[in-house]
Order: structure tokens, then C-alpha cells, then sequence
């Protein structure tokens, strides 16, 4: 499970459930947590008090920052300073520290094989360098909707897990669209020196409604066929032979979020908890 900031009611209900738990913190309050007082003081009010039985995964500093976003400069302090934070309280065998980038950051996506951080590069190498440090996965928001629809050459088949596949001109088959958005991701952590580094899936869905192709049946097709492939041990043709850590996006529609009319429309379930 995923939060996308910490809740006092969320993480009561969630003692003693077993449920493995993601915390993000907003990207507002990265400039706070510049200060290692801050981020101490965080770790112990939204973690320490709930760690003997939440079980904390990851903390994920900040969500989608791109080298434009007003708060990069204080993506790498912050984390930093809340890793300290969990190392001080004896959580890091517990609880991994990093961010949640969403898939524009590469550059040259197709062939997967030719995925580069390029304008990125400069904010996100020394994320990547410290999270080879602690050990840390890379999260990354992974959504074959969004690419699908800003790409008309692509087969709706494919971004739903239902064609026969695509070979690229390195000569790989991809047989779905998310294992070509991950492998790319793969490629330009093995440019930035990092070849061994895991990627959490933070996020990935599908619409039901707002736009193109954004129908109760194709988001049914795509969940259901997403779980059935990160699941198995496929992998990608670039990390074969293991399951996906992958988080679906997202439990609830979000009726009043802002943006484009399909933004509102990824929840498996309704606002008044209905499917």
C-alpha cells in the first residue's frame, strides 16, 4: 500500500495488519527537510510511533520532480537527511529511503535499450549515487496509458498486455508496453552507473473514464493483466526470471483532484466505495 502522505487514521488501521506500507512526502515540504532537525522530527512523528507494528517499506522523498520543479535542489538533502533520520532511530533494516520519478525523465525510450537520463541528468545522478550507498531501490511511476496516448503509432493491444508483442530495432521483443517504459528505465540506470539497482513500480493504472480509450473494460484488462504479469517470475527481457514490485494506481477515483478530466479516474474502487 501507498500514501501519499503520512495519516494518523490510515497508519492506526493499518497496526498489526501485515500490510507493507509506502509513505510519500509532498514535494512542498522537501525545503523543510533540508534542515536534519526537521527530518528527525518527522521520522519521529510519522514513523517511530507506529514501527513496531506498521510494517514501513519505503519512504518516498518527493513525487515525479523534474529538473525544472521548483524543489529540485532539495530532492537529495532531503533525502538524505530523512535516511539519517531512519538510521538513527535503528529503522534501516526496515525501511529503505528514496524518491518516486516518474518515466519522462529518460530520454530516447525506444529502443528501450538506448533509455539515457539527458536533461535530468544533472539532479537525478546524485539521487542515484546515494541510493546505490543505502541500498536503495529507484521508485518509478510507470503508466503504458499516458505514453500510449501520446504516441498514436502505438497498438492499443500492446499497452494492454494483449498483443503478440513488438520486436525494436535492437532486435528484442517486448511483449507489452510496461516491460519496454521499465527496461528503459533499466538502460539509463545502467549509464548512470548503477546496473544492479532495483526499481520499485510506484505507481501504475488505467483510466476508466475522462478520455481516450479510458473505459471500465480496458482498465479492467490492464489491472488484471498487469497483476497476472508482475507477479510471475517473466521479469522484462532486461531483468528476467523475477516478479515486479509493482503498486497499483490507485484504490479510490479521486473526484475532486485537479487537472485533466481522466486524472480523476484511476481508482479501482468509486469515492462512496463502490467498485
Amino acid at each position: 500500500m501507498r500514501i501519499y502522505e503520512p495519516n494518523e487514521a490510515t497508519l492506526q488501521a493499518l497496526r498489526g495488519s501485515n500490510i507493507e506500507l509506502t509513505v510519500t512526502i509532498l514535494n512542498s515540504e522537501l525545503p523543510a527537510l533540508n534542515d536534519a532537525a526537521a527530518a528527525t522530527a518527522w521520522v519521529q512523528k510519522n514513523v517511530q510511533p507506529y514501527s513496531a507494528d506498521v510494517r514501513f517499506k519505503y519512504i518516498a522523498v518527493g513525487n515525479e520532480i523534474h529538473h525544472y520543479s521548483a524543489e529540485v535542489g532539495s530532492l537529495l538533502p532531503a533525502i538524505q537527511n530523512i535516511h539519517s533520520a531512519i538510521v538513527a532511530a535503528n529503522l534501516q533494516g526496515q525501511i529503505k529511503v528514496s524518491t518516486a520519478i516518474d518515466t519522462t525523465l529518460v530520454a530516447n525510450p525506444f529502443p528501450p535499450s538506448d533509455g539515457v537520463y539527458d536533461a535530468a541528468n544533472q539532479f537525478i545522478q546524485p539521487v542515484i549515487d546515494f541510493l546505490v550507498s543505502s541500498g536503495a531501490p529507484l521508485l518509478v511511476n510507470v503508466y503504458p496509458y499516458f505514453s500510449y496516448i501520446d504516441n498514436p503509432s502505438i497498438d492499443l493491444a500492446y499497452a494492454l498486455f494483449t498483443s503478440q508483442g513488438v520486436v525494436v530495432p535492437d532486435g528484442t521483443r517486448y511483449p507489452s508496453l510496461f516491460d519496454a517504459l521499465l527496461d528503459a528505465q533499466y538502460a539509463a540506470l545502467e549509464k548512470a552507473g548503477a546496473p544492479n539497482m532495483e526499481i520499485v513500480v510506484s505507481e501504475s493504472g488505467w483510466p476508466s473514464e475522462g478520455g481516450d480509450q479510458a473505459t471500465p473494460q480496458n482498465a479492467a484488462t490492464f489491472y488484471q493483466n498487469l497483476i497476472n504479469h508482475v507477479t510471475s517470475t517473466t521479469g522484462t527481457p532486461k531483468r528476467p526470471g523475477k516478479a515486479i514490485e509493482t503498486y497499483l494506481f490507485a484504490m479510490f477515483d479521486e473526484n475532486l483532484k485537479d487537472g485533466k478530466p481522466v486524472e480523476k479516474h484511476f481508482g479501482v474502487f468509486s469515492p462512496n466505495k463502490q467498485p
